[in-house]
């Protein structure tokens, strides 16, 4: 029921295959089949005279096709299915490809003209019509197709179906060989003062190719789902620069950058509406959205009115929006020493740095430290005692003497106590209270004044072991331990308010990793990724990269390293990744290279954030 064709050696140019078989039978390819990643299925219509099942199976197939706007899809469901079919309203990933039972027998009076078929399978994640991925712990899927004997052009019965659910239902492989992540970036809402909001990142899902129902390329739908708006979890946090109602200009498929690396946005009247600031953010938004599209090589964008040029924005001048503008020292990395002082490794991404302490109490004070913090400027850190028991606050910056503890635990165990601090990018200081008898979570503003519990609606009597927060200050990942398994969960950070009223809340929590039954670490990396340590149900320790909205990246499962109790990763994905281990001590792994030691002994190492 379906054709394909492999790329690699489709295109012989292109590829580099030596010649073009032209001899040999056509084999069908089964759906979701591993390891398919650059095969193109080609919709066939059902056959004359195709039985039931044949019909079931045809749609399946025709489903993981890029059959324009579906129409040979439609041609397995009767003309008013056809008609009324919206395959764009989700999509629903499956662990494998859908399984078909059936037939279901009815009466003997409906035999010959009615038949039904069960779709079956395991659900692992949803795609909905805002093309926002969410995955999902394992769950049993179960849909019918009803089938009916209808006249045709010809005047002869053939089966269709004619009772289909909407949206399409695709094979995890099938999905990840026609779809792929990018993320579109909007602004922090809420944000005060004279410093520009943070663009914050929106993972979605576009089709890898031409979109079968917009006919539209890879670029395109990004822009489109830009201008689309936030997705309905991070909308209540983010704003948008482009006015309401902004879309592409009627009858615009293809965008691409000119020969002089400039992409021109024809916008619909809408967009006049925003003045030169405006514009100019709006650009920024593209410019950073289409940045991970490495195809579209985009050196400066130019958005349109109707009557010409509304702004236009280089991808160096819009490097001033950006949420994690480095600081002097971007590479710098700090640690605790076995004698419990703050050292920080200058240039490490080099290798050529040596620890050195860091000026104020935390690198020779009297008091020994178990954890560390480190502002995203670099001007203060904040360091928990070895015992768990006192958060403290110092300047890095300029000597000074100890200062009191800012937030104290009374629990009565040091794994009861308090997690390792993190800060936010603007500036504020987040730590978890693990106390049986109270745990919060709790903030500090500037990293100083009286701490604020947050509250987390959706914790359902979990307990925060551990926290790190985001660069754009919108999002926190959560170590969260319930019913002897410790998972990880992905919250939005709603702020209400302002100045010393503001009060904060974390909702609407997710899981990130649910395959993981147990997670050991994690680090943000980068501005929607993160570095994930952790366990399957009965497997053993791995190390890996998981989008924010919780799909897995292709970078996929990295390599293994041992006994791994801690992780850090910096906003600049090329920065090395650092992980604390009970046998080597801390290792760090670059881009292309295995792990290697760093230290023998320390712990708590971390980027600042």
């Amino acid at each position: 029921m379906r054709l394909s064709v492999l790329l690699g050696c489709g295109v012989v140019v292109l590829a580099g295959c030596g010649a073009m078989p032209d001899t040999g039978d056509v084999k069908p390819v089964d759906a979701s089949q591993p390891g398919d990643s650059q095969v193109q299925v080609y919709a066939v219509p059902p056959r004359e005279g195709a039985a039931p099942l044949e019909v079931v199976d045809g749609f399946l197939e025709s489903m993981t096709s890029d059959d324009p706007d579906f129409r040979t899809t439609r041609t397995y469901l009767t003309a008013e299915a056809a008609r009324t079919w919206q395959p764009s309203e989700g999509t629903t990933v499956l662990a494998k490809a859908p399984n078909r039972n059936g037939p279901t027998i009815h009466d003997k009076e409906r035999r010959g003209t009615e038949t039904t078929y069960t779709l079956t399978g395991e659900q692992v994640a949803a795609v909905d019509a805002q093309s926002s991925y969410r995955p999902l712990a394992p769950t049993e899927y179960s849909q019918m197709l009803h089938l009916v004997r209808e006249k045709g052009a010809g005047g002869k019965h053939e089966w269709r179906i004619d009772i289909v659910p909407d949206g399409l239902v695709l094979g995890q492989s099938d999905f990840k060989r026609l779809y792929r992540s990018v993320n579109k970036y909007y602004f922090a809402a809420g944000r005060t003062g004279e410093e520009q909001p943070a663009l914050v990142a929106d993972p979605v899902y576009v089709r890898n190719r031409t979109d079968p129902v917009t006919r539209m390329d890879t670029t395109t739908q990004t822009v489109r789902a830009l201008l689309a708006g936030p997705s309905n979890w991070l909308r209540p946090v983010v704003d948008s620069r482009f006015p309401a109602g902004t879309s592409l200009r009627k009858g615009v498929t293809s965008l691409a950058p000119d020969d002089q690396n400039v992409l021109k946005v024809p916008l619909n009247k809408k967009a006049e509406k925003a003045g030169q600031g405006a514009c100019r953010m709006m650009a920024a938004q593209v410019l950073f959205t289409l940045r991970d599209l490495t195809s579209a090589r985009v050196g400066q964008v130019e958005l349109q009115g109707g009557r010409g040029p509304l702004c236009s924005l280089g991808a160096d001048e819009a490097e001033e929006f950006a949420a994690d503008r480095a600081p002097d020292t971007p590479d710098s990395q700090y640690f605790v020493d076995a004698k419990g002082h703050v050292q920080r490794i200058p240039g490490s991404s080099k290798g050529s740095g040596d620890p050195e302490p860091v000026t104020g109490p935390f690198g020779s004070g009297a008091v020994a430290m178990g954890a560390v913090g480190v502002a995203r400027d670099e001007q203060q850190a904040a360091a928990v005692s070895a015992n768990g028991q006192h958060l403290y606050v110092s300047s890095l910056v300029s000597d000074s003497e100890p200062s009191a503890p800012v937030v104290s635990s009374g629990a009565a165990r040091p794994a009861d106590r308090l997690s390792a601090p993190s800060w936010d990018g603007n500036g504020d200081l987040w730590v978890a209270d693990r106390n049986p008898a109270g745990p919060r979570l709790l903030r500090l503003v500037d990293g100083a004044g009286k701490p604020q519990e947050v509250g987390i609606p959706g914790l359902d009597g979990g307990r925060i072991e551990a926290l790190r927060m985001s660069s754009d200050g919108v999002r926190i990942a959560l170590r969260v331990s319930r019913d002897g398994h410790t998972t990880l969960r992905i919250g939005r950070v709603e702020r209400h308010g302002s100045g010393k009223s503001e009060t904060v809340s974390v909702e609407d929590l997710r899981q990130a990793a649910p395959q993981l039954a147990d997670v050991t670490a994690v680090s943000w990396s980068g501005r929607s990724r993160l570095v994930v340590v952790g366990k399957e149900e009965g497997g053993v320790q791995q190390v890996r990269y998981v989008q924010a909205d919780g799909s897995t990246s292709s970078s996929g499962v990295l390599p293994g390293v041992n006994q791994v109790t801690a992780v850090a990763a910096a906003d600049d994905e090329q920065l090395p990744l650092m992980a604390d281990t009970e046998g080597d001590g801390i290792v760090k792994l670059s881009p292309g290279d295995n792990w290697q030691t760093v230290l023998k002994d320390g712990s708590s190492l971390v980027y600042p954030g």
